[in-house]
């Protein structure tokens, strides 16, 4: 029988996510593939520097080392690189002691197909394009955004935020703002606080970490303990009286957080930099990119939040027919006039 990870919580990592890779990219980018694979060999004993989302991958992995019996972590490498170029990346590995034996490279081809394959519950990647395709196709997928901050090595506590609507669950009430502004929002979640939201895209992996809580838990002296192996939080810009229908609904999936930031839409960032996650999870790229600069922030395009619009078709404007032959010979031919209504102000805007 083949190595199961069916109880364990997996996340997919694309190598830019987890190593700092933005010069390669551009020699990709500017000089080619080849030009790219021949850097990666030049320095291939020159460690990568960090990535935005190597802190949480590595307070993550060090989750096997808190629960030795259990092993309950995997991390799987899901990476666009060829094999060849991929080995830099492996060597990588040991010198941060990241104990990840698992990847898949996949040449210039979309990796997140196979996250049902690892029973991944998070694909990170640093590719807005490629999340928001694995999301559309059912994949639990964020957008890793850029963050020059520092790690602290000696800060061994996995801290992970999240925002609530449209990330932890789906986008019932979010919908219902987007319609109606604040009194139909409020409305509408005081009028349903006893009932629990729907499942969103990051239910799964806050479900695993829950898991592992509980395994914390059953130790006595870790209960509210500021030295927990995991900490997790909820910042919404949720309020009174809407916030009810949070721990309705985390009680009905039998989640317990450790903090709920109702922040009634104080700028998130001010509390970030305070709690200071190494992740923190938003569908909202307005939330995200001021809180980016001292915290790695992932961004979730989901809900009525990210919906694209599909494209505008511009309709083909017919030549004008020839006009009829006019008996009377001394009246000038008219211009055939432009209907307005169709497609001027299409042809405009495009």
């Amino acid at each position: 029988m083949g190595y199961s990870v069916k109880d364990k919580l997996v996340v997919a990592v694309s190598s830019t996510a987890l190593f700092d890779f933005s010069k390669e990219h551009r020699i990709f980018l500017e000089e080619g593939v080849e030009a790219f694979r021949q850097y990666q060999r030049d320095n291939r004993d020159v460690p990568p520097k960090p990535g935005a989302a190597f802190p949480f991958i590595k307070r993550l992995l060090r989750l096997n080392k808190v629960f030795r019996e259990q092993q309950p972590v995997e991390v799987i490498i899901l990476s666009r690189n060829d094999p060849e170029a991929g080995l830099r990346m492996m060597d990588a590995l040991p010198h941060y002691d990241l104990e990840i034996s698992r990847a898949i490279f996949r040449s210039g081809e979309a990796p997140y197909p196979y996250m049902q394959a690892i029973n991944g519950c998070l694909y990170l990647s640093t590719d807005k394009d490629e999340v928001a395709e694995a999301m559309e196709a059912g994949y639990p997928a964020g957008h890793v955004l850029p963050c020059a901050a520092e790690d602290d090595d000696g800060d061994t506590q996995l801290r992970i935020a999240f925002d609530f609507d449209g990330v932890i669950v789906d986008d019932e009430a979010e919908s219902q703002y987007a319609s109606g502004g604040l009194p139909l929002f409020y409305h509408h979640e005081v009028e349903h606080r006893k009932r629990p939201l729907g499942s969103g895209p990051l239910m799964p992996l806050l479900k695993q970490l829950s898991m592992l809580q509980r395994l914390e838990r059953e130790n006595p002296t870790a209960v509210n303990a500021p030295g927990k192996a995991i900490r997790v939080a909820i910042v919404t810009a949720r309020s009174m009286p809407a916030h009810e229908r949070i721990i309705t609904t985390l009680g009905a999936y039998e989640i317990e957080v450790d903090e709920l930031f109702l922040t009634g839409g104080l700028e998130k960032k001010s509390f970030l930099d305070v709690l200071k996650p190494q992740i923190f999870f938003d569908d909202q790229l307005g939330h995200l990119e001021p809180a980016s600069e001292f915290t790695p922030c992932v961004h979730i395009p989901f809900g009525v939040r990210n919906r694209r619009e599909p494209p505008i078709a511009v309709p083909v404007q017919q030549a004008p027919k020839r006009a009829k032959k006019r008996k009377e010979a001394e009246r000038p031919v008219e211009a055939p006039a432009l209907d307005l209504a169709d497609g001027a102000g299409d042809a405009r805007d495009a």
